[in-house]
């Protein structure tokens, strides 16, 4: 299986290093970065959308599914990218966003024009005969997910923002268009892609009202439907499926275990690995994102174990993450930043990457960057962000409590400049960027990384090494330890006559805990401090973390 040696960087181009000048990444910038990146032992990169768009949504609200927006490059630099990333033996995964297109793609651009084959390319549905919305579903970006369809008396649906347009999959037409896509991409030397909120894909034809708009309920009419499988099935038998060294992973927003078997098993055809994030909702107030109270360790635990055990019992297979461009920094969400900064990034990533699954690593995470807690709403991008920000003030919350969960929540907190040196805007670009950088860039960088005694990116070096290397981590099980410990995730990995223990402290602190009599002469792989096995306890300080291996 070609996906399981794999470590993939994700790598947010906006935002990632600029040599234009315009405060905005660009494909040439990538291009100075990638000794970087082949530096730090990774093997792919996800980039996420640089094609044609009116930049609503960040790029995911795309105008033209083959051409590279000029605000990146052109494609002859995205040419020479796979090129000299091929010098590296670094692979390129893209994003595909096929939900849904920008209102300004040459397709819904002739549907408003009057053109009947590509109005069947999206939902166009008359109001209900009392003169109500199509149906009463909302979007996730908040208000209704309809919208007029220009001067018609038609309206189009929108599960996301009013100038994403959603695809009628039920076309056949629509989903031949995408397969060229891919095939387009393919033809240029991509060996990886990332599928846009894949799994939402499966409306019916004929839409219905939920029983409490936003509600789970609603969610169901749409998600995870059983025609997903069928056309994700015939997207890999007629594009990426027809190779056997292409990379897929779909992101599938509320899915189950059982789906995620589906998604993921070879025999079904489907997709190489997905993305669930039910794991990053346990800093949620009962299912709300916008709210901050602290995360709940256990919870945090039990979904990540019921999710390594369920998925190896039926020959799935996870990507494992904590951080991407949709979340806040899991150091800032998980750890303590501001007293244990190398304690709190080091034990996150050896938690999340040895467990079973293909590791992904977000941009800044390996120079353990941060929220940057912008202290005005007017500093943060977010189309998401604004909006919910407005929906807190309408309910009452004040100015400062809004802010508090904006500071913490929203998708900007992992967006800023890719932080390279102490020099202005951290030597991400020579002037003012689209977004502003972190205020602690000085101190968290990559120029003073390198030269740390507590290097970040070193130890991921090392743990990129074992990932690679290391037979029980590449291929082995997972079997959960202390399962009920308040303070310690811990758990075992095994292929034939290897097994190892990896322990990790998510507080400060001490915390002494009692291993099997077998582990005691256990050698120690890796850690972040000084820890060791005496007799049949370990102490583990404030965030460490601890992975022994032994024979047998």
């Amino acid at each position: 299986m070609a996906v399981k040696d794999k470590i993939i960087y994700q790598l947010y181009p906006k935002s990632f290093n600029d040599t234009t000048g315009n405060g905005i990444g660009d494909l040439e910038g990538v291009i100075e970065r990638i000794p970087y990146l082949s530096k730090l032992g990774i093997n792919m990169i996800w980039m996420n959308p640089f094609y044609p768009s009116p930049q609503n949504d960040n790029g995911y609200d795309i105008s033209d599914y083959t051409d590279i927006d000029p605000l990146f490059g052109t494609m002859e630099t995205f040419e020479r990218l796979v090129i000299e990333c091929q010098k590296y033996e670094i692979d390129i995964m893209l994003d595909m966003v096929f939900n849904h297109t920008s209102t300004e793609h040459e397709w819904f651009k002739k549907a408003l024009a009057g053109d009947t084959y590509y109005q069947d390319f999206y939902y166009l549905r008359p109001a209900k005969s009392d003169g109500s919305l199509p149906t009463n579903w909302e979007s996730k970006f908040g208000g209704p997910a309809w919208a007029p369809f220009g001067d018609t008396d038609l309206y189009y649906l929108h599960l996301y923002d009013v100038t994403q347009a959603d695809l009628n999959w039920h076309n056949e037409n629509v989903r031949k268009e995408l397969h060229k896509v891919v095939r387009f991409w393919l033809e240029k030397g991509v060996k990886g892609f990332r599928f846009d909120v894949l799994n939402v894909i499966g409306k019916d034809q004929h839409l219905v009202d939920s029983q409490a708009p936003g509600s789970a309920q609603e969610k169901s009419l749409y998600t995870d439907t059983p025609i997903v499988h069928e056309w994700i099935n015939e997207l890999n038998q007629q594009t990426f499926g027809l190779r056997d060294d292409i990379v897929t992973v779909g992101e599938m927003s509320s899915t189950t275990i059982e789906n995620g078997i589906r998604y993921t098993n070879p025999e079904e055809n489907e997709l190489s690995m997905i993305f669930s994030f039910h794991h990053l909702k346990v800093d949620y107030d009962n299912g709300d994102k916008w709210s901050n109270p602290p995360f709940r360790f256990l919870e945090l635990k039990q979904i990540l174990n019921d999710w390594q055990q369920g998925m190896s019992d039926y020959n799935g297979w996870n990507a494992l993450f904590l951080n991407n461009h949709d979340q806040p920094r899991s150091n800032s969400r998980f750890g303590d930043v501001e007293n244990y900064p190398f304690q709190t990034q080091t034990m996150l990533a050896t938690t999340i990457q040895f467990l079973r699954g293909t590791p992904f690593i977000y941009q800044g995470e390996e120079i353990g960057m941060t929220n940057p807690n912008y202290n005005k709403i007017e500093q943060y991008n977010d189309i998401e962000t604004h909006n919910n920000y407005q929906l807190m003030l309408d309910k009452g919350y004040s100015i400062e409590k809004a802010m508090a969960i904006i500071q913490s929540k929203s998708r900007d907190n992992s967006r800023t400049p890719m932080q390279w040196d102490r020099s202005t805007n951290a030597g991400f670009s020579n002037r003012l960027p689209w977004l502003a950088v972190a205020n602690n860039f000085t101190e968290v960088n990559v120029e003073q990384d390198q030269v740390s005694e507590h290097s970040i990116f070193k130890y991921y070096q090392q743990l990129i090494s074992l990932r690679k290397t290391e037979p029980a981590l590449i291929e082995g099980t997972y079997t959960p330890y202390l399962l009920e410990h308040d303070k310690v995730m811990a758990y075992v990995r095994a292929y034939q006559n290897e097994r190892v223990l990896v322990l990790s402290h998510f507080y400060a602190g001490d915390v002494t805990i009692e291993v099997p009599t077998e582990w005691q002469a256990a050698d120690k792989m890796i850690g972040n401090g000084n820890a060791i096995i005496k007799g049949n306890v370990i102490t583990l300080s404030a965030y460490e973390t601890a992975v022994f291996k032994r024979k047998g």
